[in-house]
This record gives structure tokens, C-alpha cells and sequence, in this order.
């Protein structure tokens, strides 16, 4: 479900969007809400400003996709061993746990 995440470092555009996301994180939620999201991204080219420059969104979100992130040996053995792994996800008691 999981194994086909974009790496970090990624830039992209959002539908509606006109400023590009780098992304910094995956699989993730944000402290406001209860929901999984699969990316957290900070504007580009300024980068990481401040908590309240977090964008969460998942990959049905995406428009484009201009810049695909550094992708080595560890991050193919990460995407293959553990984010193919992952089943379906639920926060409980505000980590991000496999559903039973």
C-alpha cells in the first residue's frame, strides 16, 4: 500500500496549488487531527520555516511531480521492507499503529 511513496526530497505540486512542496516526511499525522497522511512537505525552494509551514497531504493530491528525491540502496531496502509492509494504519492513543 505503502511501498510506491515518493522519497523525501521530492518536489511536487498539489491540484489548485501554485507553489511547489519539497517533501520532508511519510506516513504521518499532524497533531490537530486524527488522520494518517501519506507526505508532510515545506514550501520550495524556501524550505523548513516554522511549524506552521507544514503541509500535509496524501498522493491523490498530487498535480505534478518535477523532481523525484535521492534514492539509494537504503532507501529501496526502505520502501521494499518496510513501507511494503505496512497494512492499513490507525492512530491510537496518538501513535500511528497496523489496524487489528
Amino acid at each position: 500500500m505503502y511501498e510506491n511513496l515518493l522519497p523525501i526530497g521530492s518536489v511536487v505540486l498539489l491540484r489548485g496549488a501554485k507553489t511547489k512542496l519539497m517533501i520532508m516526511g511519510r506516513i504521518l499525522s499532524n497533531d490537530a487531527m486524527e488522520e494518517i497522511y501519506d507526505y508532510v512537505g515545506c514550501i520550495y525552494p524556501l524550505g523548513m520555516t516554522g511549524e506552521d509551514n507544514n503541509y500535509f497531504f496524501n498522493r491523490d493530491d498530487i498535480e505534478k511531480v518535477f523532481f523525484v528525491g535521492f534514492q539509494d540502496e537504503e532507501e529501496l531496502n526502505f520502501r521494499s521492507e518496510v513501507l511494503a509492509e505496512l497494512g492499513e494504519l490507525e492512530i491510537k492513543d496518538g501513535e500511528i499503529v497496523p489496524k487489528e
